[in-house]
């Protein structure tokens, strides 16, 4: 269990046992009031940077809407082992080192594997997709991810029938990650999906973004993105991926098990126990939307979840 901070408040924009500092609710807060104070709009005019990426296919998956700017996607990032403030990522992630970097697949699989990062690429033919992100603070990006379908290497690695879940895990090492030095999150992080929900066509493990190599504080080397699920999903510099037989546990649900569940599906009907999840302020924007239901991908993706009690399995 994790060791908690005698600070915090639960005003904060986050699971109530957590530290934000004020200015960051203040920029999703306040930001309905005063344009300036949205990311977007404070964001500076920088193009993408980094290594391109051979990209072999392109397709949009967000209906048309204009990717939000490589900038914002840049500074603008949950990613609490650089930090809690959504500009700590950003400040803080030079101190990762990518290469080398290796990821194991273990469990219950038929072909278990230490492999590294870079030939694990190469074995996939890299595809950038455009996607809706939604976080579950009420805001969102468009991203264009590149990557690989997930599903492509849950089939290289073949799992038993055993195999219900896949597990992920993110690097531990706070020389490189300051934020593992406090004990806001019980640290390393770790993620999972049903198998059905990993090999679906939409899952991917990105590489990059805007077709250069993915930047420290946006998951580098490698993360996954389930662009139907708010943002916690998507697990970032991930080390380990297990296949298991019972659900895996989660740093969220695991942290703060009445406010985020294991499935984290967008769900407009289903607010977060301090906030509404009916509307969010896309990145950039000044107004709210209607947010969609499982992120507006219901058509692709809602059979997974035929029968379920959507307001129970959150």
């Amino acid at each position: 269990m994790a060791r908690w901070q005698g600070d915090l408040r639960e005003s904060d924009v986050t699971p109530e046992r957590l530290y934000l500092r004020r200015r960051e609710f203040l920029a999703l807060g306040a930001a309905g009031a005063v344009g300036a104070l949205l990311p977007g709009a404070r964001a500076l005019a920088g193009g993408p940077e980094g290594e391109l990426l051979p990209v072999a296919s392109r397709s949009d998956r967000a209906d048309g809407e204009k990717p939000t700017p490589w900038e914002s996607i840049t500074t603008y990032n949950n990613y609490y082992e650089f930090g809690t403030d959504k500009g700590d990522p950003s400040s803080n992630a030079g101190s990762l080192r990518t290469r080398p970097w290796t990821v194991s697949i273990e469990g219950e699989v038929k072909k278990p594997q230490v492999v590294d990062v870079d030939a694990l690429v190469k074995g996939f033919s890299l595809e950038e997709r455009i996607y809706r992100m939604r976080c579950v603070e009420a805001w969102s990006m468009v991203v264009p991810w590149v990557g690989f379908p997930l599903g492509d290497l849950v089939r290289r690695v073949e799992p038993t029938s055993r195999a219900r879940y896949v597990a992920f895990q993110t690097l531990l090492d706070p020389k490189q990650m300051p934020g593992q030095r406090r004990a806001v999150l019980d640290w390393p992080y770790v993620e999972g999906l049903r198998m059905d929900e990993a090999v679906h066509p939409l899952s991917m493990l990105a590489v990059g973004l805007y077709g250069r190599a993915l930047p420290n504080q946006d998951g580098a080397p490698i993360r996954l993105v389930v662009p139907w699920k708010y943002g916690f999903k998507g697990a970032k510099s991930i080390v380990r991926i297990r296949f298991v037989a019972d659900e895996p546990p989660t740093t969220w649900s695991r942290m703060a098990p009445n406010e985020y569940g294991f499935y984290a599906n967008v769900n407009p009907d289903v607010d977060h126990p301090r906030w509404s999840q009916a509307k969010e302020r896309r990145i950039g924007e000044f107004l709210k939307r209607k947010t969609l239901p499982f992120n507006g991908y219901a058509d692709q993706v809602a059979a997974l979840y035929a029968g379920m009690d959507l307001r129970a399995n959150f």
